[in-house]
């Protein structure tokens, strides 16, 4: 038994030397403890670095000619910025001052999220503008292209896999980051997602990989597939997650939504709309970099459909990659070039051989030799939300029933109006696959020559053919709020004639308000859904 156990003063002395003792261990581990803070901010928030400051490009350079005067905005895809930009989706800080450089000096002006949902909503944005747009949410957002973006005056947005921030700092972005980049007010912060930027197993085996956004995933211990109502529990929760993960830090509440690896559809319950109705439920409208059956310019169809398509910036994307780019896809009025078939780099060609080119639809040719079919499409993303225009043709080289042109209005849109004009006859759809429907058809006095004229309004399209009404096509309510926008698009078929049909002419001109419409005579012989003249 120890001499303490029965004297209280010698356990007070014993008590006093310990707490001494732990205090003294304490002064001693204070550097330790400044040193591991500093470490722990350090990685908690990186130097930044500038780039040398990039040249803008010449004053008149092509590159800069080409662009349209007045554009609604371009939404660019970036992903991460850092030296090491030989990676698909890594852009180097020179490479990304060099293009803002040019978006600079080209009068291109950035817009906040806020912004570009109110250019969605109707909005008008006047002059050259871009929304620039970073998924995942990198490290190299905050270290290289914040400098940048000060440097050049512009702002961005960073789509956040909220549940990355703050994980693996030598990639992903720390939540402290991320505040001090907020309260410069050159950012602002959107979804990617919680934890769903993955792809997981869709079967036993573990080879089949399915994004885990947009498919029911297996369960192993269960041996199945997810059932729709496990899918839907699953991602709504972790889109509630990514929400709360931003709001909860103070930061506004996500707006948009950005899909990750660009892929919105699944072979899962997302495929019948699931998907798509959850993310109308929290945000505005959602980002792709795919290409869906329709361009979409950002604007009042991409609201309708809820969906907007991005340029996609790349390790290998040029400065005059990015200015062509912005020359294909800024929205376009009606007019801005009046005689399209004079601009050839506006036209498309879709399936059509190599080498194809407008002279094959203005008589020069050269034609393919191994089909009898071609269509061209001008500038379909620059003018996805046209309205409230008038096209005219005139048409020569109709020789028979075996060739023959056709000019459609509100093309790519959901309610298209093809107008197929032969030496003798004329036949109006509208709609597009099942839904197609012949409007009108009428014969025509037989010529070689024939114009067209096709008036498109927010309300109707009214086509006439050599001055005489052929068909009014009202647009239902249905299709209203952009689904019936679109610009025009050329076919021309030649099935053993002596010579290919030709567009000697093609304008394109804004509406201007037009007296009432003559009444039509209904299609002859009850053939047709709509009115029509003989």
């Amino acid at each position: 038994m120890t001499r303490s156990a029965h004297d209280p003063a010698a356990g007070r002395r014993l008590l006093v030397r310990v707490l001494l003792g732990a205090l003294a261990a304490a002064v001693a581990a204070i550097p330790f403890l400044a040193a591991w803070q500093h470490r722990t901010d350090r990685f908690a928030v990186e130097e930044q670095l500038s780039p040398a400051a990039a040249p803008p490009p010449a004053a008149g350079a092509p590159a800069l000619r080409g662009l349209p005067r007045d554009t609604g905005p371009v939404v660019l895809a970036y992903h991460d910025v850092r030296p090491d930009g030989e990676r698909p989706y890594t852009v180097t800080p020179a490479a990304f001052d060099a293009q803002l450089a040019a978006l600079r000096a080209a009068g291109y002006r950035t817009l906040s999220t806020a912004e570009f949902v109110r250019h969605l909503r109707g909005e008008r944005v006047p002059g050259r503008t871009v929304y620039l747009t970073f998924d995942d949410g990198a490290q190299g957002l905050w270290r290289y292209a914040d400098r940048s973006l000060a440097r050049h005056g512009m702002r961005a947005a960073a789509y956040l896999i909220t549940g990355q921030v703050g994980e693996r700092h030598t990639y992903y972005l720390s939540w402290e980051e991320v505040r001090r980049m907020a309260s410069s007010g050159r950012w602002d912060f959107q979804s990617h997602t919680d934890d769903l930027h993955r792809r997981l197993p869709l079967d036993a085996s573990g080879a089949r990989l399915g994004p885990a956004l947009t498919e029911r995933l297996w369960l192993p211990a269960e041996r199945r597939r997810e059932t729709p109502a496990e899918y839907r529990t699953r991602v709504a929760a972790d889109l509630d997650r990514s929400i709360d993960a931003i709001t909860s830090r103070g930061l506004p509440k996500p707006l948009l939504f950005a899909y990750p690896f660009s892929e919105s559809h699944g072979s899962g319950p997302s495929g019948a709309g699931v998907l798509q109705g959850m993310l109308r439920q929290r945000f505005t409208a959602a980002l792709t970099n795919h290409h869906g059956p329709h361009p979409l310019g950002a604007g009042a169809r991409a609201f309708a459909e809820r969906t907007v398509q991005r340029l996609e910036i790349t390790s290998g994307t040029t400065v005059a990659g990015l200015l062509a780019g912005l020359a294909e896809r800024g929205p376009r009025r009606p007019g801005g070039e009046p005689r399209p078939l004079a601009v050839p780099a506006g036209w498309e060609f879709p399936g059509a051989p190599g080498g194809t080119t407008v002279g094959a639809f203005t008589g020069a040719g050269p034609y393919p030799l191994e089909r009898g079919h071609l269509s061209a499409e001008y500038r379909p993303l620059a003018t996805a939300d046209w309205t409230g225009y008038t096209a005219e043709a005139s048409v020569d080289g109709l020789h028979s029933t075996a060739n023959g042109v056709s000019l459609t209005v509100r093309a790519h849109g959901g309610r298209p109006v093809l107008v197929a004009l032969s030496r003798a006859n004329v036949r109006v759809t509208e709609g597009t696959g099942a839904a197609r429907r012949t409007v009108a058809r009428a014969r025509l006095e037989p010529a070689a020559r024939h114009t067209l004229r096709i008036v498109v309004t927010a309300d109707a399209t009214e086509v006439r053919v050599d001055g005489r009404l052929r068909a009014r096509v009202p647009v239902p309510p249905s299709a209203a709020g952009g689904h019936a926008t679109g610009g025009v698009a050329l076919g021309v078929h030649n099935d053993g004639a002596p010579r290919w049909p030709a567009f000697r002419t093609l304008t394109v001109a804004q509406t201007r308000p037009a007296a009432p419409a003559e009444s039509a005579p209904e299609a002859p012989h009850g053939r047709g859904h709509g009115r029509t003249a003989p």
